[in-house]
């Protein structure tokens, strides 16, 4: 196979200005997923997308390639992951390169590892799935969740109201930090969640959204306590 690695990293983050390239834990975060990519040894070329200047020198210094620059239509508050890959696509095949798989990388997922995306490239290829997405449980069961109206609340889901946690299925929710696909079911699906895609399950330690002031903090916190385990099981 041939493999690309593509990382959106906007400069228009409106929440945390400069978010893609701001220090953490005294870097910018945008390194993180560079590095893991190409610590990975799992892509042919590890690309990012962005628009802006700043972010794609950060990104050329540390190793990505930024090949072209996003249109105006991918670099707007409302485009979506996907219509930035179908650009990404196109524009590779223009310039004669095609690949047969994929990863999207989120620009601030600094819990992704190159092993975790050597795991899920392995899936991918050896299950022959459409797509291979990190997931989180859901740390309380969403079939006992509250709905809140003029001050007063019921259960969302009734039928549920007196069903003990430890019965309830678990759930999950997309832990933000890739995803691997395959590039022509992509195309013609134009989705990267099919009834084909495998879910690798990840520890809430290792999975922070990170879209607010706080959320930055105890992402820090987080990534530190998991450098600090991997150093201990390394010793």
């Amino acid at each position: 196979m041939n493999s690309l690695a593509i990382i959106t990293a906007r400069g228009g983050s409106k929440r945390i200005p400069r978010k893609n390239i701001k220090l953490f834990c005294g870097k910018p975060i945008l390194e993180y997923s560079i590095e893991a990519a190409l610590d990975s040894g799992c892509f042919d070329q590890v690309m990012v997308s962005t628009e802006d200047a700043e972010i794609a020198e950060i990104a050329r210094k540390a190793g990505a390639a930024v090949p072209f620059l996003r249109s105006d239509e991918t670099s707007g508050d409302y485009a979506t992951t996907a219509d930035v890959i179908r650009e990404v696509l196109e524009e590779y095949r223009k310039r004669g390169m095609e690949f047969t798989h994929a990863c999207i990388l989120y620009p601030t997922a600094p819990f992704v590892t190159a092993g975790k995306l050597r795991e899920a490239m392995r899936l991918l290829v050896e299950q022959n799935a459409d797509s291979v997405l990190p997931m989180v449980r859901f740390s309380f069961p969403p079939q006992r969740a509250f709905v809140m109206s003029d001050g007063k609340i019921s259960f969302a889901q009734p039928q549920y109201a007196k069903t003990r946690s430890q019965d309830l299925e678990p759930m999950y929710h997309d832990s933000g930090q890739f995803c691997c696909f395959r590039t022509d079911v992509f195309l013609e699906k134009k989705t990267l969640v099919t009834e084909n895609t495998l879910g690798i399950e990840y520890p809430e330690s290792e999975v922070q959204d990170i879209d607010t002031p706080e959320d930055w903090k105890l992402a820090e916190l987080k990534y530190t306590l998991m450098k600090e385990k991997q150093d201990v099981l390394s010793d």
